[in-house]
């Protein structure tokens, strides 16, 4: 599995924010605010400080994580380079590209992490050994 994709590809994206004196509203829609079929959408929540989440890759899953409320990190990998995005606005979503290693961490106290993805769940997409993870996507 030699990754298409880098760390430069995946990118935050700003989703469609409507407001007033009463609150605010984002909009998500398939295919329009996010670049890819949705076929799952799940979310974290209650998780413990010093706890992280993710720490697994995906062979063709891609996903938009937002942090629809508090915050907390995201660390992507390809390989050959790491970085980190911090989410803390939940008009803000990270676009993560199929073949990326995942880590969630920095949750804060009432953080709730969203997460769209454009595959059903499907073990055999998942790579969560980060030593087989990097053989894979240097071959």
């Amino acid at each position: 599995m030699k990754a298409k994709f880098t760390i430069h590809d995946c990118a935050l994206l700003n989703l469609s924010q409507l407001g007033d004196r009463h609150g605010h509203l984002t909009i998500i829609e398939n295919e329009q605010d996010v670049p890819f079929e949705i076929k799952r959408v799940y979310y974290l929540y209650d998780i413990p400080g010093g706890e992280s989440r993710g720490g697994h890759g995906h062979i063709h899953l891609e996903s938009l994580i937002v942090a629809v409320s508090g915050s907390f990190d995201v660390t992507v990998d390809d390989g050959h380079e790491r970085k980190t995005i911090s989410l803390n606005r939940p008009y803000h979503g990270l676009h993560i590209k199929p073949g990326m290693w995942r880590e969630l961490h920095n949750f804060s106290s009432g953080a709730v992490c969203l997460v769209l993805a454009s595959e059903l769940y499907n073990e055999e997409d998942y790579i969560r050994n980060y030593q087989q993870y990097l053989e894979l996507s240097h071959s």
